[in-house]
């Protein structure tokens, strides 16, 4: 058996003490979208299911909140249901805002009455609703629960929590983020990776026409990143800014960026006269290279921003993170040998999304100056047909290189029901 530690070795006192560990089908580390998607197909499926987390829910996300028509359409397959969640906010229209010697806003509506599109929900509201509902279906939910040391062998996985407890499993799949602890104490992690994207968020109150749209800002200091502003019940808004590491913009500036931007008028102007910003403001790493993260390991299947799910083009996660976490459960139901189990995973994970994460990376270059932006807007707004379908697009309504992976064609791929029908 190989081990990574955390800190020094685990010495069992009594042979009794051996005995209290727990054995379970599958381990999952991460009560986020990915771990908790995986852990209700897993349940569902019959598996004796774990899923542990360091945090105790609910607990805050540092998020931009935004839901894709994907995540809208996993969240139902899972059984998500919007009406019990109290700060769903569905949203009809997003407002697109270009900036050249003066700004232009368009405005991109969503289809009516045929389902959701998009909506904005806060991740301390979101991420248990989908805790609980891995809990009804029968997966074990441990809170509070630090891993401070994994094990690998033949048989299975070891996984030994605040430096006390150990759990087996025959698998285990790591939905634990960014700087994934699991993969940390396997060995795998490059200390000098920071994600490609860099993102700051607050949450602001008493707030104008923010209340009601989403807007998107394409400011030209900052492409290809972009300012949003997401909507919320009781004239409430999500708030930030994201941009690319690779970019011109050091990220030791962001910080000041931040105060600028929303002294800007166009801003202030949707934000409303008596907007007020609440509590403090987060800063958060995106990771967006599907492409060339390590996916599975031995026993262990990799999910969400562990496996660098996240869209390149827009930074959006939590459509990707259930999508890699269903995959993962249905790669374990699936069975077999470690290997064959991380050879299925890497394979549905790379025909979901492969091809999506190369389209977005082309689409990021025209992006990257205000005449692409314009240009791109320009064309996406010539008609009504255009403008109801690129708005579709941008929410994923159906894949970005649809045109590109023919498997993906079907009849009426252009008009499809929203989520929740």
């Amino acid at each position: 058996m190989t081990n990574y530690e955390a800190s020094s070795p685990k010495h069992y006192d009594s042979f009794s003490e051996v005995l209290e560990m727990e054995k379970f089908q599958t381990i999952i580390i991460g009560g986020g979208p990915a771990g908790s998607a995986a852990a209700i197909t897993l349940a569902r499926g019959g598996h004796e299911t774990l899923l542990i987390d360091k945090a105790d829910f609910p607990r805050d996300k540092c998020c931009g909140d935004g839901l894709t028509a994907l995540a809208l359409r996993l969240g139902e397959n899972l059984g998500l249901v919007p009406s019990q969640i109290a700060c769903w906010k569905v949203v009809n229209q997003a407002v697109l805002h270009t900036r050249n010697k003066n700004y232009r806003e368009r405005c991109f509506p969503l289809p009516e009455g045929t389902g959701q599109y998009a909506a904005v929900v806060p991740r301390k509201e979101y991420d248990k609703a989908l805790l609980d509902l891995a809990r009804d279906a029968g997966a074990e939910i441990r809170q509070g629960h630090a891993i401070t040391r994994v094990s690998q062998s033949e048989s299975g996985i070891e996984i030994e929590v605040n430096g006390i407890k150990t759990f087996q499993s025959a698998s285990a799949i790591a939905a634990d983020g960014m700087w994934s602890p699991t993969r940390r104490l396997l060995g795998l992690s490059n200390s000098s990776y920071r994600g490609e994207w860099h993102a700051f968020r607050q949450y602001v109150s008493n707030t104008g026409p923010a209340a009601e749209n989403l807007h998107i800002w394409f400011e030209p200091d900052l492409l290809p990143g972009y300012v949003w502003s997401f909507p919320l019940p009781n004239h409430r808004a999500n708030v930030g800014f994201g941009v690319i590491r690779e970019g011109e913009i050091p990220i030791g500036r962001t910080g000041q960026i931040w105060n600028d931007l929303f002294h800007r008028a166009e801003i202030q102007k949707v934000l409303g006269p008596d907007a007020k910003f609440e509590g403090r403001r987060s800063a958060w790493p995106i990771p967006a290279r599907i492409d060339k993260a390590i996916l599975n390991h031995g026993s262990v299947l990799f999910a969400g921003d562990a496996a660098a799910a996240t869209d390149t083009l827009t930074g959006e996660g939590i459509g990707q993170a259930l999508l890699t976490g269903t995959l993962a459960a249905k790669a374990i139901i699936r069975g077999g040998d470690p290997a064959e189990i991380g050879a299925q995973y890497r394979r549905s994970t790379y025909a979901e999304l492969l091809a999506d994460h190369r389209m977005s990376r082309t689409l990021q270059k025209v992006m990257e100056k205000p005449l692409g932006v314009r240009s791109a807007i320009t064309i996406v707004n010539a008609n009504k047909w255009t403008r109801r379908h690129f708005a579709r697009w941008m929410f994923e309504d159906y894949p970005r290189a649809l045109l590109t992976t023919p498997r993906r064609w079907r009849r009426g791929g252009f008009k499809r029901h929203g989520a929740y029908f």
